[in-house]
């Protein structure tokens, strides 16, 4: 199984210190916490919480998942009654209002916390800032905004979600030097090598939901799981507006991960029949676009879609405004051909002052290929 926290750290969240301050420390031990929960959350967030009394951890806890208790729950039943006169870490503000579980703001009072530690401030409109005042209002001392930044990455998919209803949309793509994401027959296995590949396992087990289009389906017949890097898979998705889909497919093998076809009222009955039979949901559109999949996905709760899909329907994607960030895969190699397909189809880009920016770019490398992390710059407004 492979270390979440440990792949977390590696996309730019902190690592251990060996000499930081107390807040950074234990902050940096609430994400570490979170993170083991990666993808299994939505539409929650991933919280972590330590419980600490006179520089001695006596609870930790972390989310596991939407109906669940929180971190703060799991923290302070640990820590029992050395709780009192204790303070408690967190990296999101906690809730004071009752969902699905009582308020952990009460749970907090309760146990006689003194001081509390909050990352950031909940930008769900039910809690945002009410959480710290109902502590404040029975005397405990609150800080906010330890590793703020730090918790605002973690948890982007979250803030995304609650701020704009919808999911983060996350293109990912491998291409060699000059471009190509296949040869010019259309085969692609594999342009990078297996340190970058095992990356890819890695990511899904921290989305909700990975879409491909029928001619991944047809020429590539993948899996998209985590190939046991994580017991977390997503909801792999299919668009195919005519369902002119094989019969036989590996994702079609849906005992142990879930996959949804959308389509149109154009899709072939017969073919509909037959994937439903295999246990695939089939889901009808009155269009089929990526905005369109994309709402669905986050009625589904859904919190970041992975895109996996070529170049046609990346490009559809990213001009329906539903692609916030960008994984690409550059590997050493050349494959040439003007008929060798790229990983971004036609924007109808006609002059490079048009082009979209990047911003916020890291590189890194992964055996031999080369990683380059970004987002897509929001449009400008007219």
């Amino acid at each position: 199984m492979t270390d979440l926290p440990g792949f977390f750290s590696t996309l730019g969240f902190p690592q251990e210190l060996s000499n930081p301050n107390v807040h950074t420390r234990w902050m940096h031990r609430c994400l570490e916490l979170a993170s083991l929960a990666a993808g299994q959350t939505a539409p929650n967030p991933m919280v972590g919480c330590v419980v600490l009394n006179q520089g001695v951890v006596v609870g930790e806890g972390f989310h596991p998942g939407a109906g669940q208790p929180h971190a703060e729950v799991f923290a302070l039943a640990q820590a029992g009654g050395r709780a009192k006169g204790a303070t408690l870490y967190v990296n999101l503000e906690p809730c004071n209002h009752t969902g699905r579980t009582p308020p952990c703001t009460e749970a907090i009072i309760r146990a006689g916390i003194s001081q509390v530690v909050v990352g950031m401030v909940d930008p769900d409109p039910r809690v945002s800032g009410s959480g710290i005042q109902r502590l404040r209002q029975t005397g405990i001392e609150v800080k906010v905004g330890v590793e703020e930044a730090a918790c605002q990455r973690l948890n982007e998919a979250f803030v995304q979600r609650v701020t704009c209803h919808r999911p983060l949309g996350l293109l990912k793509y491998a291409m060699t030097l000059d471009g190509k994401i296949a040869a010019t027959s259309g085969h692609s296995a594999w342009v990078t090598g297996p340190v970058a590949r095992a990356a890819v396992h890695q990511l899904r087990a921290t989305c909700d939901a990975v879409v491909v289009g029928g001619n991944t389906v047809r020429r590539d017949n993948p899996r998209l799981t985590s190939h046991g890097h994580s017991s977390h898979n997503p909801l792999r998705v299919v668009m195919s507006r005519r369902l002119d889909l094989p019969d036989q497919a590996n994702l079609w093998h849906t005992q142990a991960v879930p996959t949804v076809v959308f389509t149109t009222a154009q899709a072939d009955p017969a073919q509909q029949q037959q994937l439903t039979a295999q246990g695939v949901e089939v889901v009808a559109l009155p269009t089929l676009t990526p905005r369109l999949v994309t709402n669905q996905l986050y009625q589904r709760g859904c919190a970041v879609v992975l895109w996996e899909c070529g170049g046609r329907l990346a490009a559809e994607a990213i001009k329906d405004s539903v692609i916030d960030k960008l994984w690409a895969f550059v590997a050493p190699k050349l494959v040439g051909g003007e008929a060798a397909p790229g990983p971004v189809g036609d924007l109808g880009i006609q002059h490079m002052g048009q082009a979209l920016a990047l911003e916020r770019t890291t590189w890194r490398t992964l055996g031999d290929d080369l990683l380059l992390e970004a987002y897509l710059c929001p449009p400008a407004l007219d």
